[in-house]
């Protein structure tokens, strides 16, 4: 059983959603707006990830926009990132597919494979 970390309003989310059904993968689905991700999740799971802690951004979004984050975040310490990052789960890049080993950012279909 994975967790399934996503917005049920956003297209991405809802296609990812889809496509664990359609795969047969057990998750327990918790709506990142509702349910902010805490700073000791995201940190436990930024280290998982072995990704840039950027990359757990979303950059697309309109509260990274209003608050300039792509000319903030350049200046801001790992703790300051995973501090803002936790205060509003619009600010987090998504879905997250979080297994015991495993941490997926975003929705692409070749790589969630390989986890299934």
């Amino acid at each position: 059983m994975v967790h399934f970390i996503c917005y049920p309003k956003c297209t991405t989310c809802q296609k990812a959603k889809q496509w664990l059904d359609e795969n047969g993968v057990g998750y327990e689905l918790r709506d990142i707006k509702s349910q902010n991700p805490t700073k000791e999740e995201l940190t436990a799971w930024y280290r998982l990830s072995g990704l840039p802690l950027r990359r757990f951004f979303n950059t697309s979004g309109l509260l990274y926009k209003s608050l300039e984050l792509k000319t903030k975040l350049p200046t801001m310490s790992e703790d300051e990132m995973l501090s803002l990052l936790a205060t509003d789960g619009m600010l987090v890049k998504r879905p997250l597919l979080v297994g015991e080993e495993f941490v997926l950012v975003g929705f692409r279909p070749e790589e969630w494979e390989q986890k299934k």
